[in-house]
């Protein structure tokens, strides 16, 4: 770079902008973040003056004709044509879209959409100059229309995942996140021990969850780094922010809450939900292994929560709270005996909240502590107990990948693989595990939510992509909990794990078996995937081998010779049933469908222009408590501005225009359906 950005004043730095083509507004911290990409964009264009072909995508399944209408976003953020967005809206309650948003990106978007996706997670506000400034974003992309699919009771999770699999293609490997060395004396947030959409901030005593679209639904828990055994220990607790989330729909119950306490290592992140997780929450309740009682009071915005353990009471450990100075009294008390040596560590539970800890580190406390407390800050390091530690390396961490059919047993094995290993501290990734962090006093959602429990299912779908998208460059252990029947998904969804010990767990019970879960999973919780979908996977059931992208494949039931025979089964099966599936778990429809969507359709959705590349990246500009985090995968390349159309290398050029193909192929289309009328 031979400018020094950060030197720039704000004047300069718009200049230089705009002799670029890139979009003038928004903070100092914007702006030096959008040119400081594109300096490095040029200077990697420089130094590749040859750009290699991309690798020729193996065939995918042609899109659902009634599907019209194209999310060029991917699942990383809706779009709306002709709409505009505010950071903050001043007023008004933003309610769920009519139309669909599709939940997969189509085969031209996904690759540069999983290429460029670091970019738009820009790095946190570090002058903390509060809220940023409000900016609306118009796209000029022109209208496209859509038709409204039919709402379906029996489309669960399981059906958008399964879509998922059957379109998306071969992602970039990610960069790893670096993290900064912090000493390991010091009581922080520990950015291993918390949820993935949990951001913390640079100095690692504050954090705030992921709010854009289904996000908001979601809790989002952390723990910090040590834990206590002994002792009369304290911290506190602000809440900085109840961060605007006016995309919710009005009626969602407490969309602004905390809950704080305390919790052993071992437990999940969802604070007060099991046994030795203690949780004060912001709705005047205190919970333990999901069990709530009225506690205290109400609390929110500005107000800040002490935290008191006194392991000094004789046999009994107690756990107290004040709020702003006053004390609420003792909430829990548990036995030394039922702890058995363990710590507990100070733990957050947050949904749309931005918060700040003391742990001791500030100069004064923001309230006086009781006599006799310390903060854990304070304590030698013989007197606390660390964490978990993250593992050194990628090499160290491993992924399993689930593979089987709907209702096989997936999830139940990954849940006892889990807990039966706690020191690895596994990551569930699936719309299952989705779903329990979505709870309204322990109790997860169920159909008869008060929303479409469909735009829900598709807004969880969403929130595990981008998950996914963050592990990847996260050193952490992980399962994917998934079907994972199509051979071309799994290479897909391995890829961004270079680096991982990467292996498939095969669920594959016996035929009666499977029926048998089958109807009980059906019971329980409804049909989560609808028979035609399920027939679909069957036909393109492929088991998995080791390759270059799996390192070992283990069968947890029957095994690889019993399977073979069970999946040559269901290939025939949904042969029989109308699909036809190809090696390697290549899709191919079998059913007769007028191809609406062929492979000459037109998705640039810009107004009818028929060019396939060139389309608009840019959702609404992510605010701080959005995209804007630091050590969720922030990208330097992430700064400049995907809404302009301008700007040349910014802009991936259209290879060609397929308009012509296209009008040709709907007329041929719309000449088919009047003969058949006919």
């Amino acid at each position: 770079m031979s400018l020094d950005v950060k030197k720039l004043k704000v004047n300069e730095l718009k200049e230089e902008l705009q002799r670029r083509g890139l979009e003038t507004k928004g903070l100092k911290a914007d702006l030096v973040e959008r040119l400081r990409a594109a300096l490095e964009a040029e200077a990697e264009a420089d130094s590749k003056p040859e750009i290699e072909p991309e690798a020729e995508p193996e065939p995918e399944p042609e899109p659902e004709p009634e599907e019209k209408t194209d999310n060029k976003q991917g699942t990383s953020s809706f779009f709306w044509p002709n709409m505009q967005y505010e950071l903050y809206p001043s007023s008004g309650s933003q309610t769920w879209p009519s139309a669909e948003v599709k939940m997969e990106d189509e085969p031209e978007a996904i690759a540069d959409r999983q290429q460029d996706n670091h970019g738009t997670e820009q790095q946190h506000r570090e002058d903390g100059a509060g809220h940023a400034e409000q900016v609306k974003v118009e796209s000029d992309r022109g209208g496209h229309y859509g038709r409204k699919r039919p709402y379906e009771e029996n489309r669960g999770y399981g059906y958008y995942e399964h879509r998922e699999d059957k379109r998306s293609r071969t992602p970039q490997p990610p960069a790893e996140d670096e993290e900064e060395n912090i000493d390991d004396s010091l009581v922080t947030i520990d950015t291993y021990n918390c949820d993935l959409h949990f951001k913390v901030s640079r100095d690692r005593y504050s954090g705030y969850p992921l709010t854009i679209e289904g996000f908001a639904f979601l809790w989002a828990g952390a723990r910090a780094t040590h834990g206590v055994t002994q002792g009369r220990v304290c911290y506190e607790m602000k809440i900085n922010e109840e961060i605007p989330v006016k995309h919710l729909p009005t009626n969602e119950p407490d969309p602004h809450v905390v809950r704080i306490g305390w919790s052993l290592n071992h437990c999940s992140t969802q604070l007060g939900e099991e046994p030795f997780s203690f949780g004060y929450g912001g709705t005047g309740k205190k919970s333990s292994d999901c069990k709530f009682a009225d506690f205290g009071e109400k609390f929110g915005e500005n107000d800040v929560i002490g935290c008191y353990i006194d392991f000094d009471s004789g046999d009994e450990v107690e756990m107290a709270y004040s709020k702003n100075g006053v004390w609420l009294g003792v909430a829990f008390r548990t036995t030394k005996e039922a702890l058995a040596g363990h710590a507990l560590f100070p733990h957050v539970l947050v949904k749309n909240c931005a918060v700040e800890f003391n742990f001791g580190q500030k100069r004064e406390p923001y309230f006086p502590q009781p006599e006799g407390y310390t903060f854990i800050h304070d304590l030698g390091m013989e007197e606390k107990i660390r964490g978990t530690k993250a593992p050194a390396s990628k090499s160290e961490c491993e992924i399993l990948m689930m593979v089987g059919l709907p209702a096989c047993g997936k999830t139940t094995w990954a849940i006892k693989h889990a807990e039966s290993n706690p020191e690895k501290k596994y990551n569930i990734l699936g719309t299952n595990a989705i779903m329990d962090k979505m709870k309204v006093m322990g109790l997860r959602r169920q159909r008869n939510y008060a929303g479409r429990w469909d735009v829900l299912i598709q807004q969880a779908t969403q929130c595990l992509n981008r998950l996914i998208e963050i592990a990847a460059r996260k050193r952490r252990n992980y399962i994917l909990d998934q079907t994972n029947v199509y051979g071309s998904a799994r290479r897909r969804k391995m890829r961004p794990f270079e680096g991982f010990q990467r292996k498939a767990i095969v669920i594959c019970p016996t035929d009666e078996d499977l029926k048998e879960r089958t109807l009980k999973q059906t019971n329980e919780q409804g049909k989560d995937v609808p028979d035609h979908a399920v027939l679909e996977m069957k036909a393109n059931f492929t088991l998995p081998e080791v390759c270059d992208f799996l390192e070992a494949v283990t069968f947890a039931e029957v095994q690889r010779e019993d399977a073979e025979k069970l999946v040559k089964q269901y290939n025939e099966e949904g042969r029989k049933g109308g699909f036809r599936g190809r090696g390697g778990g290549n899709y191919q429809r079998y059913d007769n469908r007028d191809g609406s969507r062929g492979g000459y359709q037109n998705r640039s959705g810009d107004g009818g222009s028929g060019y396939r590349g060139g389309y608009n990246r840019g959702s609404y500009n992510q605010n701080r408590w959005g995209n804007s985090y630091r050590d969720g995968g922030s990208d330097p390349r992430g700064g400049y501005n995907r809404n302009q159309q301008s700007g040349g290398s910014y802009n991936r050029p259209a290879p060609y225009n397929k308009g012509g193909y296209n009008q040709v192929f709907r007329l041929i289309i719309v000449y088919k359906k009047q003969m058949q009328r006919k």
